[in-house]
């Protein structure tokens, strides 16, 4: 047995440096007057800021930094947490205990003993707004773990898949299940189109896993779905680190088509190029190896004929990159948002919403899942507005908690974008409402928030949008994963638990 035990700081420590800086206010500039907490900053800044942008003390509770966040970071820094607060700094440690007790001190004194409530610039509406639902027959023997909706305007179906049972299932315009497919691993992204015979072809990216850890299972499969499921299956690339998008372009312009596949991973993962070889098989090129690739728009960014990606990184070093084609096999890189790592990046899309001709950034965060489970104020729905050449400015906030993902379209038809939102971790305890909600902009960039009274029927966690009924204006399928991954105290579900998705009709037309 290892002899560790002399090593081990026993966390009243911890406690006595607190009481020598107890005398200033804790969130107070005043603290850092302290030469002890001004040095806590310097070794933050040193340590926890060379990974990712500098998390402030302010946006998490005391107790959170010290019982869950830091203890979770020390071993990235060569220290050993124990139970207890106790931790051990071996010889290769890249900070000392007495240091790291200082920016722990720094942390704990300067954050707040709780975090304050966000308050909304507008009270929502709870009404229908311009939509209707429509649900399937819930099937009571199967519990509901939705992992992707998605619309087929090819073939004018509906796919889901599941966590629970590894499959795909298709379903028709009034919501009767037509068909039924196994996978290896669930999906969370597909991609449809017709090949050369005119036959349809689903593509589906499959995770692999749901669960946090470095199991490079995922692929990318492709089936024939002309017809009902099952239907013919083939692999496109397998093992890869928890895929959770794949998006089809022609990266080299040598006219075969090429995926880029968002890797999210857990610890390792990264963006990555599927390239097309002439034979048809594919080869995986890193564009950036760095978990937590989430998302990938493509477009010619720079107008020099060549397709760009703009991404999402949403892991440790969050923030949304652009990547403009070398036009050789390569990529420049240019960070165009960074966000600190507890606000738990979910979902982006580029819009332009002030008509100007460049496109801007709808932007959501919201996961919450990780190290910090406590509800956010700064969680929820952001617009950054594009300046030129991509400079962004904040325009628009709507706190949300636990916000998952946004989608803009013009949904009432008036000439402007409205928004439809979901929350997987929504305050269910308090406002249930907010896990959908739909904004419609009235005024250039101010919206009227409407809570449908949909809580009750799934809690969602991926949400897709287009005209599903073929009547000219865009519906919403939302899609209810229904166990599991509950933060709050006490909470239980109180919304269906076999229903694995909903529709709301669009009434504008």
């Amino acid at each position: 047995m290892r002899m560790f035990k002399r090593f081990l700081f026993p966390v009243y420590s911890f406690i006595g440096l607190a009481i020598v800086v107890g005398s200033c206010h804790s969130g107070s500039k005043d603290a850092l007057d302290n030469p002890l907490i001004a040095e806590g900053k310097i070794l933050a800044e040193k340590h926890c800021g060379t990974c990712h942008l500098l998390p402030s003390p302010e946006l998490l509770d005391k107790e959170t930094w010290v019982k869950s966040v830091l203890p979770a970071m020390a071993p990235n820094l060569g220290l050993e947490a124990y139970p207890g607060g106790n931790y051990y700094a071996g010889p290769q440690a890249a900070i000392s205990f007495e240091n790291w007790q200082k920016l722990m001190a720094y942390y704990e004194t300067l954050a707040p003993p709780k975090l304050k409530e966000a308050a909304l610039p507008t009270e929502p509406l709870s009404d229908w707004a311009v939509f209707s639902l429509e649900k399937p027959q819930a099937d009571t023997t199967k519990t509901a773990m939705t992992t992707m909706v998605a619309i087929d305007t090819i073939g004018h179906r509906i796919y889901s898949s599941d966590a629970l049972r590894s499959d795909l299932t298709q379903w028709n315009q009034q919501l009767q299940m037509t068909g039924n497919q196994p996978l290896q691993s669930a999906a969370a992204q597909a991609t449809f189109f017709r090949d050369k015979s005119g036959a349809e072809q689903g593509v589906f990216t499959c995770m692999g896993t749901m669960r946090a850890a470095d199991i490079a299972r995922g692929e990318l499969v492709t089936m024939r779905i002309s017809g009902k499921l099952p239907a013919d299956t083939s692999t496109v690339y397998a093992n890869l680190p928890r895929p959770l998008e794949s998006v089809a372009t022609d990266l080299n312009k040598d006219g075969l088509t090429d995926w880029v596949v968002c890797g999210f991973g857990h610890l390792q993962g990264g963006l990555y190029w599927l390239k097309q070889q002439p034979n048809h098989q594919f080869a995986k090129i890193a564009i950036r190896e760095v978990a937590g690739a989430i998302q990938t728009t493509i477009g010619d960014f720079n107008a020099d004929g060549w397709p760009d990606l703009v991404v999402l990184f949403a892991h440790a070093d969050e923030g949304i990159w652009l990547f403009l084609n070398d036009k050789k096999g390569g990529f420049t890189e240019r960070n165009l948002l960074r966000f600190p790592s507890v606000y738990g990046s979910t979902s982006f899309q580029l819009v332009d919403f002030n008509k100007d001709g460049r496109l801007d950034i709808l932007y959501t965060c919201g996961d919450n899942s990780d190290y910090s489970k406590i509800l956010k104020p700064y969680h929820g729905l952001y617009i950054y507005l594009n300046e030129g050449d991509f400079r962004l400015k904040q325009a628009y906030f709507y706190p949300i908690n636990g916000c998952t993902k946004a989608m803009a379209v013009d949904f009432d038809q008036d000439g402007d974008l409205d928004i439809a939102t979901i929350a997987f971790f929504a305050d269910f305890l308090h406002t249930p409402g907010e896990n959908f909600q739909y904004f419609e902009q009235q005024t250039p960039l101010r919206f009227q928030a409407h809570v449908l009274p949909i809580h009750t029927y799934g809690r969602w966690i991926c949400m897709d949008v287009n005209d599903v009924d073929q009547d000219g204006d865009a519906d919403v399928v939302l899609g209810n994963f229904s166990k599991t991954f509950i933060i709050q105290e006490n909470l239980k579900p109180t919304w269906d638990t076999h229903l694995p998705l909903i529709v709301l009709k669009n009434k504008t037309h």
